[in-house]
């Protein structure tokens, strides 16, 4: 459980072994239930489709109190990667938090940055975390540069 009391759910941990073990899911994006209770999966794909991953984070939306913004979304990508060189492919399974800084409510916004350990805590082998929060944060290469390096 989260500093916010916020739980994950099973299915975040089963989906996540399915990526890491399978290699069949591409990308998992998790969500806050609308209770803000629990970390569900919103969405995954077995497409490794950067431009639709990104717009389905860039356009998800979060509602408190009768008002909606910009919504945080948590997300797990495994990235292939070939290393310089000729040295062969690598795989890193990248922790995506998403917040963005203009037009997300105050409650949602805190509300993930507090929850966000329990759901890395509970999703090993990640080899990478990013945090991004602005669009141009969330680009492909600019991610790819974080990925390689592990960090972020």
């Amino acid at each position: 459980m989260s500093k916010s009391g916020v739980s994950v759910a099973p299915e975040c941990i089963s989906t996540y072994n399915e990526l890491k073990l399978g290699k069949s899911i591409k990308y998992i994006i998790y969500k806050l239930s609308d209770d803000y209770k629990e970390i569900v999966v919103e969405d995954k794909s077995d497409e490794a489709d950067w431009e639709t991953f990104q717009s389905k984070l860039m356009n998800a939306k979060a509602s408190y109190k009768g008002k909606e913004g910009k919504g945080p979304r948590y997300a797990v990508y495994d990235f292939e990667y070939e290393l310089e060189a000729g040295e062969g492919k690598r795989s890193k399974i990248a922790f995506i938090s998403w917040s963005p800084d203009e037009g997300t409510l105050v409650f949602p916004r805190m509300t993930y940055a507090s929850s966000k350990e329990a759901l890395k805590n509970a999703l090993p082998g990640l080899a990478a975390e990013v945090q991004a929060n602005r669009d141009d944060e969330i680009e492909y290469a600019t991610i790819m540069k974080d990925v390689t390096r592990g960090r972020r």
